[in-house]
């Protein structure tokens, strides 16, 4: 895609601070870190997120993910590492090709989970068993 910020730091066209690259994926640290060490991992095969991904491109990807997060969680001596994607414009996706956020963290108390919806758990039976249907 010609005008994906992510297609033109894997061909080169945009510079970035590379971290991993490999046949199948780019890994770069995120212009904008949440925290030192934050990562993006990216397919170098453009898709934009995982409603449109193949499985062979998921599985790689994720592949890449599991060797890049030790490293990335040793490189700046952090406890664990934060792994998130957002998908689709509802769920805070600004970049359209898929990817995936390496966020080191050292403690707990450097974010927040996302704020609990009580409604969810009211009828969780009939929400499950409305998602089993679309796996059906």
């Amino acid at each position: 895609m010609t005008d994906c910020i992510f297609c033109k730091i894997i061909s080169g066209d945009i510079p970035s601070n590379k971290v991993y690259e490999d046949e199948y994926t780019v890994a770069f640290l995120d212009a904008n870190p949440n925290a030192p060490g934050h990562t993006l991992v990216v397919p170098k095969r453009h898709v934009v997120n995982i409603f449109d991904t193949d499985e062979e491109t998921l599985s790689r990807t994720m592949a890449a993910i599991r060797k890049i997060a030790p490293a990335v969680r040793d490189g700046v001596d952090a406890h664990g590492v934060h792994v998130n994607s957002n998908h689709g414009t509802a769920a805070g996706q600004v970049v359209f090709h898929l990817h995936f956020h390496i966020i080191p963290r050292h403690e707990r108390s450097e974010f927040s989970f996302w704020p609990k919806d009580e409604r969810a758990a009211v009828d969780a039976k009939t929400i499950a068993e409305q998602i089993r249907s679309k796996l059906s």
